[in-house]
């Protein structure tokens, strides 16, 4: 695996779906953002669409409290949504208030289609299914703008999306992700057992895990098309 390692699961999760990931995490959108040529409206298009993706997305790490059996399975939980709600979503908003979005109108940002179909697929993962499953349609997100964040902080040809860029390249966001890719690992552990890619339920959660791969590509395409 390259970049940073997440965890074991993640690791086999991510090779299971290794086309799928590779058109996420090198997508036209995200090689725009490493040279500086994404046009500006795109950008900020993306951004406005993001931050009700993260209103959801906070919502989804709530639920994980719920689905929790350990303590610290919920630690784990609520310390995301803190970062999301304290930190990344604060990115978006001073990013969009120096381009004139006031934070009302970035909240009343119409839903999308492409963001519609990938919030609710992780709210239903976690209604219907158990943390496992909940963990699976997070992971996507979490650790591939994790991965994304470490290569462009290296291969970055512009400072165009410079602050954008080391939100996820630097230590606070990839220990996130570490302790994300911690929690799937202990969460399979404690609920099928040490050799979970064993278990019948692996190859379901794989799907899971590359069904919101797929919607995170549609979500950078949504994001060239404002």
């Amino acid at each position: 695996m390259s970049g940073h390692h997440y965890g074991r699961a993640f690791a086999l999760m991510r090779e299971a779906s290794a086309e799928t990931w590779r058109d996420y995490t090198r997508h036209a959108f995200v090689e725009g953002l490493k040279d500086g040529t994404l046009p500006r409206e795109a950008f900020l298009h993306y951004l406005r669409q993001d931050y009700v993706f993260l209103i959801h997305f906070s919502r989804a790490w709530a639920l994980a409290v719920v689905k929790s059996e350990t303590h610290d399975e919920m630690l784990t939980a609520v310390g995301t949504v803190n970062a999301l709600v304290a930190e990344e979503m604060q990115l978006h908003v001073g990013i969009c208030e120096a381009a004139g979005i006031t934070q009302d109108e970035l909240f009343a940002t119409p839903e999308r289609a492409e963001n519609l179909a990938y919030t609710r697929f992780v709210l239903e993962a976690g209604y219907s299914g158990d943390l496992l499953d909940l963990l699976a349609a997070l992971a996507p997100c979490v650790m591939g703008y994790g991965e994304i964040g470490s290569r462009l902080g290296a291969e970055a040809t512009s400072d165009t999306y410079r602050d954008w860029i080391d939100t996820y390249a630097e230590g606070d966001y990839q220990s996130a992700c570490q302790a994300v890719g911690d929690l799937l690992d202990s969460a399979l552990t404690r609920r099928i057992g040490a050799d979970f890619e064993a278990s019948p339920r692996w190859d379901r959660l794989c799907h899971t895990f590359r069904t919101a791969t797929e919607l995170e590509v549609n979500f950078w395409q949504m994001g060239l098309t404002p």
